[in-house]
């Protein structure tokens, strides 16, 4: 069987990036007119040709929303489990380089930050860690997830990738999804940002989605870290990545995120910047491409973004997140993986939603399901 790598060898960045720029407005008109709607529109609708049609765009994506989802959006929380890393990454406060105190959380602190997550009503649990396979590889993250297992309705982890028999083995112990980004899909771009470590490796980690899908993951998390290279040909090839594995892993389903680059410690300052409109543009793209796709969206971005962008296309959002380990309870101090722009309470954004006439979900999904 082919990989995505297969696909995408038969692309080339510049002419890609040079086809979106050449999008018209009827080719974005004619996108918009459209139900069904297949990459090419796609292009069209991440186009500079369509930022006049923001407007249009967003009510599109409004009604496909509500009409899909309902006045719905789930709550997840982010936990990291480690801050050890063996992987230079240029964007990452995590990066190996970086002098850090390092630590990775004991049974007894897992269970105190879950505890902590669970008093707030979180029943989705992304456990998050640096790249370090010898401190946390599968073992402990198979530990971790039969520790909290019990606790939680929906386990997923944002962790390094690991091969086809890894994942199954935390699958029949519970795990349900997992995110992984490819950063950039721009391989010389990649290259730069990723000198050393084994997530340099840029072919191992754009066929980790493939080993997933071998493996039956019920759910697999995709994105790009915008700002890495142009998120116009970034986020063309993040979807055309989504429709190949939609096509070939059609049990599994599918959700997209959207980070664009934070602050660290060390910083990175964004090649190409992304705007708050941009950034719409894109959420609304992804969801005129299909009305299924779970869009999700972090506490990086700031509050009045988050309170507009509920009702455009996003279907599931964290809150109050940290992104150092033990950050709720354990050790509020220590060193964040990137800052975070929205730092409301849980109860405060969850009153927010409310007062748009969105009902919160806690819980959609349970392993015993299957």
């Amino acid at each position: 069987m082919s990989t995505f790598k297969t696909i995408l060898d038969t692309y080339n960045w510049e002419d890609t990036l040079g086809s979106i720029n050449a999008k018209t407005e009827q080719n974005v008109l004619t996108a918009l007119a459209k139900t069904t709607r297949d990459l090419e529109d796609f292009k069209a609708l991440i186009s500079p040709a369509a930022q006049p049609h923001l407007e249009t765009m967003a009510r599109l994506s409004q009604q496909i929303t509500k009409k899909r989802f309902g006045n719905t959006i789930q709550m997840y929380a982010p936990m990291y489990l480690s801050n050890e890393c063996q992987n230079i990454c240029t964007y990452c406060g995590f990066s190996m380089t970086n002098k850090i105190p390092r630590r990775t959380l004991t049974d007894a602190e897992i269970l105190k930050e879950t505890a902590y997550l669970k008093s707030k009503g979180y029943d989705h649990i992304l456990l998050v860690t640096g790249e370090a396979n010898r401190t946390v590889g599968v073992e402990y993250l198979k530990h971790a997830i039969q520790l909290i297992r019990s606790q939680f309705s929906n386990i997923t982890i944002e962790v390094q990738p690991l091969d086809q028999d890894e994942y199954e083995l935390l699958i029949e112990h519970g795990l349900y999804a997992v995110l992984v980004y490819q950063e950039t899909y721009h391989r010389d771009e990649y290259r730069k940002h990723h000198p050393k470590g084994k997530k340099s490796n840029f072919d191992y980690r754009l066929a980790t989605p493939d080993r997933l899908g071998k493996a039956g993951i019920h759910k697999i998390g995709l994105g790009s870290l915008y700002g890495l290279e142009d998120w116009r040909a970034d986020s063309f090839f993040t979807a055309l990545h989504f429709k190949y594995l939609q096509k070939t892993y059609w049990k599994t389903k599918y959700s997209m995120s959207f980070p664009r680059l934070r602050p660290f410690s060390g910083g990175l300052e964004p090649k190409v910047e992304m705007t708050d409109r941009d950034l719409v543009q894109l959420i609304c793209a992804f969801r005129l491409l299909d009305e299924d796709l779970e869009l999700s969206m972090s506490t990086r971005e700031s509050e009045l973004f988050r309170d507009h962008i509920v009702h455009l296309g996003i279907t599931s959002i964290s809150a109050e997140s940290k992104t150092n380990p033990g950050g709720y309870v354990v050790e509020k101090q220590s060193l964040e993986q990137f800052e975070i722009s929205d730092e409301r309470s849980t109860e405060s954004f969850t009153n927010m939603l409310k007062s748009q006439g969105l009902e919160v979900v806690w819980k959609d999904w349970e392993n015993n399901w299957q």
